[in-house]
């Protein structure tokens, strides 16, 4: 995979001499800034072939800057690189996240008395913490320690954010499928119940939908989210990867306008990377065609 890249260096060199004359697209300046970080990124070793469409994708857009710096098509093929470079980083993550959790199928279909139980070994395990706190406290009289008030508002904060998360999860089950997953709480929302066919704009009819999804993550604030859009094997990939980032990007800028900091939420577009049913069927294809929002653990426990 060496040769694309240095190939693409080769380009970027020639791209930078012969069009000094002229004002780089910033969609052109983005891709290039994409594809580096991809490059130097897991995808280089984890997504070698997502690596290499993107290589080949900035190098299109860098020969059409060199052949006419003027022309339109330049910011089409760069915003097509972006993509595919960020796609190569999306893919590295998934392997390496399938690499390091075993997940039986049962784990995606886990029921909302599951959801209850893990929330209770949460909290055990947190108690096992403030226990273990405790004990090494009374060891070490010379160190610093917490005082006997704050160790007990702690227990009160650890259970209150306990409670609520254990109220979220079973307020979000009554509005869409959730599972209980590794990385987190993943709401799954149909993105035909979100958006019309082909498009990115949230229906009327989703957002008392959305509102009611805002309003019960908006009790877990503290907590990180992530954005995913994922799409059907029909049609183009970097069109469906689009797709998914700009509905994805949507759901985001919704949850946001709604109240979530914007610092604590991401959106990626997925594409048709990674189904959750067969795409050879109606059913199957209606499955895959979603956006899920993953709650990250509290980072503070």
């Amino acid at each position: 995979m060496k040769k694309p890249v240095n190939f693409l260096n080769s380009v970027v060199v020639l791209a930078l001499f012969s069009g000094c004359a002229a004002t780089i697209p910033q969609e052109l300046v983005d891709a290039r800034k994409a594809n580096a970080h991809a490059s130097h990124s897991p995808a280089a070793k984890e997504a070698p072939a997502e690596l290499h469409v993107a290589n080949d994708a900035l190098a299109k857009a860098e020969q059409a800057y060199k052949d006419d710096a003027d022309s339109y098509i330049i910011r089409d093929l760069a915003y097509v690189a972006h993509r595919k470079a960020l796609f190569s980083e999306a893919t590295a993550a998934i392997v390496l996240d399938k690499r390091s959790q075993s997940r039986s199928n049962e784990a995606y279909q886990e029921t909302q008395s599951q959801i209850v139980d893990q929330t209770r070994k949460d909290l055990s395990a947190t108690e096992d913490k403030l226990a273990d706190s405790e004990g090494k406290l009374a060891d070490s009289e010379h160190s610093e320690r917490l005082t006997a008030e704050q160790l007990a508002a702690a227990k009160v904060a650890q259970a209150d954010a306990e409670k609520r998360a254990a109220a979220a999860q079973a307020a979000l089950a009554k509005l869409a499928d959730v599972k209980n997953e590794p990385r987190g709480m993943v709401l799954t929302l149909s993105g035909s119940v979100l958006f019309a066919s082909n498009q990115a704009t949230i229906l009327p009819a989703a957002r008392a939908r959305l509102d009611q999804v805002a309003e019960v993550l908006l009790t877990t604030r503290e907590r990180d989210i992530v954005v995913e859009g994922h799409t059907d094997s029909r049609g183009v990939d970097e069109a469906n990867v689009g797709l998914s980032q700009r509905r994805a990007d949507a759901v985001r800028d919704y949850l946001v306008s709604r109240g979530y900091e914007s610092d604590k939420v991401q959106a990626r577009g997925l594409g048709e990377g990674t189904p959750v049913a067969d795409n050879t069927s109606p059913e199957g294809r209606a499955n895959n065609r979603r956006v899920e929002i993953v709650i990250k653990p509290d980072s503070r426990q």
